[in-house]
C-alpha cells in the first residue's frame, strides 16, 4: 500500500534487512536509515559496513552511521526531520526518551520474541536453548525500558525440533517485517490498540559471548543438544580435548542404560563418536578441531580416530 507516514529507521544486523526492505515494497516514505559505524571483522580484520548499510545503499536511502546516538546533535537532527515514525529494529544502542518522543505517532520497535517473555538481546537463541516449541515476533511502541512498552501486534512461529539460532532467525526476520507492515498499516488505518505488557510474566534473554558457548558435559545430553543448536552459528559451541578447541555444529541423543562419566568418550559404531553427558550421551554430528574445517562425524574420524575414555572438558 501507498502508507502516508514518514519514517526513520533504526537497525544493524542481517535481522533488520527484511524489514526495511519490507518498507521499500511497500512505498513507505524513509526520510534516513541509522545504523552503526563500520567495524573491522574476521581474522583479516577487514573494515565492513553493517548489513543493513549495505541494503540501504542498494535501496537508495540516505544513510548516517553516528558513533552516539543519545546526543543533543542528533536529537535535533531527527526532530528536524519531522517523522511520523521511528522505526527500531537490532539497532544496538538504548535511546532516551528525548529521543523516543520525537516521532508524531511515536517510536516502534520490532522484537524477536513474544513479549514479554525473552525481554534483551539475544531472543532467538535463548528460545532453542531453553527448548521452546513456540516463540515469534511482537511490534511494540518505545518506552524508556528494555523491551518494556506497550505491545501492538504479535506474530507466532514454531521453533521445529531441529532449529538452530540461525535457522530460527531466518523465519523469525521474515515475520518481523510481515509485523512492522502490518503495524504500520494500522497507525494509519486507526485500528491498532496499545496493550500494556504483563511485567510480572517477563523473562529476560540476555548477551551472549564466545566463551558462552563452553559446553557443560554434566548437563543431560538433550540440554546439550539444544545447547548446541542454539549457539549455532553464533557464538558456536565448544569442548576441549587435551587443551585443544573442538566446535561442535550438530549432535543427537543417544540413551544410555549405563553410567559413564560426563565428558568421557564411550564405545558406539566405528562411524561414531559417541560422548557420555551428565544423562545418556550424544552422538557427535558436524563439528571443527582447531585450525580445520568444519566436517561431518564420518569425514573427520577418517583423519583422526579419537580414543575410548577421551575426556571432552
Amino acid at each position: 500500500m501507498n502508507n502516508p507516514f514518514t519514517i526513520i529507521f533504526m537497525g544493524t544486523p542481517d535481522f533488520a534487512v527484511p524489514c526495511l526492505k519490507a518498507l521499500k515494497e511497500c512505498n513507505c516514505v524513509v526520510d534516513l536509515v541509522v545504523t552503526r559505524p563500520d567495524r573491522p571483522k574476521g581474522r583479516g580484520r577487514r573494515v565492513e559496513s553493517p548489513p543493513v548499510k549495505q541494503a540501504a545503499d542498494l535501496l537508495g536511502y540516505e544513510v548516517i552511521q553516528p558513533e552516539a546516538v543519545n546526543t543533543d546533535d542528533f536529537a535535533k537532527m531527527i526532530a528536524d526531520r519531522c517523522p511520523d515514525l521511528l522505526v527500531v529494529v537490532a539497532f544496538g544502542h538504548i535511546l532516551t526518551k528525548r529521543i523516543l518522543e520525537i516521532p508524531r505517532y511515536g517510536s516502534v520497535n520490532i522484537h524477536a520474541s513474544l513479549l514479554p517473555a525473552y525481554r534483551g538481546p539475544a531472543p532467538i537463541q535463548w528460545a532453542v536453548i531453553n527448548g521452546e516449541t513456540e516463540t515469534g515476533v511482537t511490534s511494540m511502541l518505545m518506552d524508556k525500558g528494555l523491551d518494556t512498552g506497550e505491545i501492538l501486534l504479535t506474530e507466532n512461529l514454531r521453533v521445529l525440533p531441529d532449529d538452530t539460532a540461525g535457522s530460527l532467525h531466518d523465519r523469525l526476520s521474515a515475520a518481523a517485517a510481515r509485523v512492522l507492515i502490518k503495524t504500520i498499516d494500522g497507525f494509519a488505518s486507526g485500528t491498532i490498540r496499545p496493550v500494556t505488557q504483563n511485567h510480572a510474566q517477563a523473562t529476560y534473554a540476555p548477551m551472549l559471548k564466545k566463551a558462552d558457548g563452553r559446553i557443560d558435559w554434566s548437563k543431560s545430553a538433550e540440554e546439550i543438544e539444544r545447547f548446541i543448536r542454539g549457539m549455532t552459528p553464533w557464538p558456536g559451541a565448544f569442548t576441549f580435548m587435551n587443551s585443544k578447541r573442538i566446535k561442535i555444529f550438530g549432535a543427537r541423543v543417544c540413551f544410555l542404560t549405563e553410567s559413564h562419566a560426563p565428558g568421557t568418550v564411550i564405545p558406539g559404531f566405528d562411524d561414531e563418536l559417541r560422548v557420555a553427558c551428565g544423562r545418556d550421551a550424544l552422538c557427535i554430528l558436524e563439528l571443527q578441531a582447531d585450525s580445520g574445517k568444519r566436517m561431518d562425524i564420518e569425514q573427520f574420524l577418517k583423519g583422526q580416530r579419537i580414543p575410548l575414555e577421551t575426556v571432552f572438558a
